[in-house]
């Protein structure tokens, strides 16, 4: 894959800035943001090494404004008590600890991970999941958005150990791009763990549950060991900027989202 010239990288930071900002309909978007996923009353699943296919699936919730903290905190005990059901993997829900260029304020996230489609499908269909929905999440929630994709590269735990801080990033693709280019983006995306040690995980993958994605179509997952690693690797900013500008060559531009866990 070719190096791009610094001038070129500088270039397109000024643009992709704008762009992130101004959101442009059909440029590559991204979303980024941090989170606590770890309840104290329900804790995570033994760290499980994984190295096979596995489903990621992710939830942004966005909660109104006047909502009663208590009411809060029952949502997100709701959802993170999921994590005992059988399908799930792992799961964790909590508040954002920071957005950057997210066209809608999203308040919370839900990280959760499958070993098929099939075990999400089930978890999804749960009484137990359709009531934490129901009754905890829609009556005080103005907005959600959801992606999955299918993570064939995982490597290491499937639960990410606490602590840890997560960038999720989504993608909007410019239009009548080929299969060729959006593999092509994938890979940059999964060269990027290359660049930079402080990466623990990097997935990424096409969405395949397009009704609650607002348009995204690509998906990606780094896990960093603390939120000091992740701000250390966005000081790095010549080499941030190249792999931005790698993926904009193939297909837009965009931002990110953080997570804290």
């Amino acid at each position: 894959m070719r190096m791009l010239c610094l001038g070129a990288a500088r270039s397109f930071v000024s643009s992709s800035r704008s762009l992130t900002f101004l959101l442009p309909k059909r440029h590559l978007k991204l979303s980024s943001s941090y989170f606590k996923p770890y309840s104290h009353s329900s804790p995570p699943k033994s760290p499980i090494q994984m190295s096979t296919t596995t489903i990621e699936h992710i939830v942004l919730f966005k909660v109104k404004d006047d909502t009663d903290h208590g009411k809060v905190n029952t949502m997100l005990s709701s959802l993170n008590s999921l994590v005992s059901l059988d399908p799930v993997l792992h799961l964790a829900a909590g508040p954002l600890y920071g957005t950057k260029s997210s066209p809608i304020p999203f308040t919370h996230m839900l990280h959760s991970r499958y070993s098929s489609k099939d075990n999400l499908n089930a978890y999804s269909a749960h009484p137990s999941h359709v009531t934490a929905v129901k009754e905890s999440v829609l009556p005080i929630c103005d907005d959600v958005m959801a992606v999955d994709w299918v993570a064939d590269d995982l490597q290491g735990p499937v639960v990410p150990a606490p602590g840890s801080a997560i960038r999720v990033t989504f993608l909007k693709l410019k239009e009548n791009l080929g299969e060729d280019v959006k593999n092509e983006i994938l890979a940059v995306i999964k060269g990027i763990k290359g660049s930079f040690g402080e990466i623990n995980q990097i997935t990424c993958g096409e969405n395949f549950s397009p009704a609650r994605a607002k348009g995204y179509s690509i998906a990606s997952l780094a896990v960093f060991p603390a939120v000091s690693e992740m701000e250390a690797v966005d000081s790095k900013e010549e080499l941030v900027n190249l792999q931005k500008e790698k993926r904009r060559e193939r297909g837009g531009n965009g931002d990110d989202y953080h997570v804290r866990k």
